[in-house]
């Protein structure tokens, strides 16, 4: 996920969500109307005329997490549903010096547009800046490189946004309870990322003057340290109201540690959107009642955009002759009223 400060949140937020941001993507021409394929039939083939044939270079960190295997994932399908698709991925790295190579790479093969999201945005800053000084187009996703010169389109999720709405449904949830409290199982602390989720956690708090904000612990985006972090909390806060949790993968950990302890009485809100999230809101057997979506499918919009930068397009929907410079996509909440629309999207 995101290591570097992203785009405003006043930009375009893009859709109404992650499906809905697919949705029109995946049209990118500002001449014809096509449908798109359901999240879950990513991987049938487009009934969009072929156009310009377009070769997609796709460079991505080590897949060493559920969210980020499943941006590779979206890749490969999206770029699957084209004809006029060719894919070149990289094995992916966490390394920014074996990342440049593998980009440098993309770069000798001439690739006609590169879609990247780097290990770390600044790192890799001077790999997004010889791609486009070489006369190929990048799409920044994700983690933002320092310089705007590095790409042409950055796509990626809304961070503050994540928590500014897992706020505001606690805050509903819990806005005629006197003396509310919650508590917090943040990502991993020096990035830029969990700063942002915690900023717009407590910022959507200030509207609920009768919640207030307990504890908080910084696990590390794994079951492990999602089951260690929560179980020091437990031990920690023998009553609150509710849990926010930055990261769904951190949050199965916290899901074992809660029924070890055999604790109920709260409600849970996690964060990115796994279909082992999905599948407990649909079940509704436990505290965790929602998950607000910071949605891997970025990584099949970036596609889009790529194959419509590569084919000289713009983007259906839109006026413009030519795509964004930016796209902010939507951080919805999923909850029992919904997750059925958003299950095709959930990731392993």
């Amino acid at each position: 996920m995101s290591q570097s400060s992203l785009p405003s949140r006043r930009n375009m937020l893009f859709g109404a969500a992650a499906v809905s941001a697919t949705a029109l993507l995946t049209s990118c021409t500002s001449n014809e109307n096509n449908d798109d394929p359901e999240p879950d039939t990513q991987a049938q083939v487009s009934d969009e005329k072929p156009g310009k044939q377009v070769t997609i270079g796709f460079a991505g960190p080590q897949a060493d997490h559920g969210w980020l295997n499943a941006i590779n994932d979206n890749a490969r399908k999206r770029a699957g549903t084209y004809k006029d698709v060719k894919l070149e991925i990289t094995e992916g790295s966490n390394d920014a010096a074996a990342q440049d190579g593998q980009i440098q790479t993309l770069i000798d093969k001439k690739v006609d547009v590169l879609v990247i999201l780097p290990a770390d945005g600044k790192a890799m800053t001077q790999a997004g800046l010889k791609a486009m000084q070489a006369g190929i187009p990048v799409i920044n996703l994700d983690r933002i490189f320092d310089s705007p010169q590095a790409y042409r389109t950055w796509i990626g999720g809304d961070n503050y946004g994540m928590g500014l709405n897992a706020a505001r449904y606690i805050g509903e949830a819990l806005k005629d309870k006197a003396n509310a409290t919650v508590v917090e199982l943040a990502g991993i602390d020096n990035l830029e990322l969990t700063r942002q989720r915690t900023q717009g956690f407590d910022d959507g708090l200030k509207n609920y003057p009768n919640i207030k904000k307990v504890a908080r612990q910084a696990a590390e985006f794994t079951v492990e340290s999602g089951q260690r972090k929560m179980t020091d909390l437990l031990q920690a806060q023998p009553k609150f109201d509710a849990l926010w949790n930055h990261d769904d993968d951190q949050g199965d950990g916290a899901l074992q540690a809660i029924k070890q302890a055999g604790r109920e009485g709260f409600l849970m809100v996690g964060g990115a959107g796994s279909k082992n999230a999905m599948d407990n809101i649909k079940a509704d057997n436990s505290v965790l009642k929602a998950t607000v979506l910071y949605p891997p499918t970025m990584a099949a919009s970036a596609i889009d955009l790529a194959r419509a930068l590569g084919q000289g397009k713009g983007v259906g929907g839109l006026a413009e002759f030519e795509i964004p410079a930016s796209l902010t996509l939507f951080s919805a909440v999923v909850d029992k009223t919904n997750v059925d629309q958003y299950m095709p999207t959930g990731f392993k």
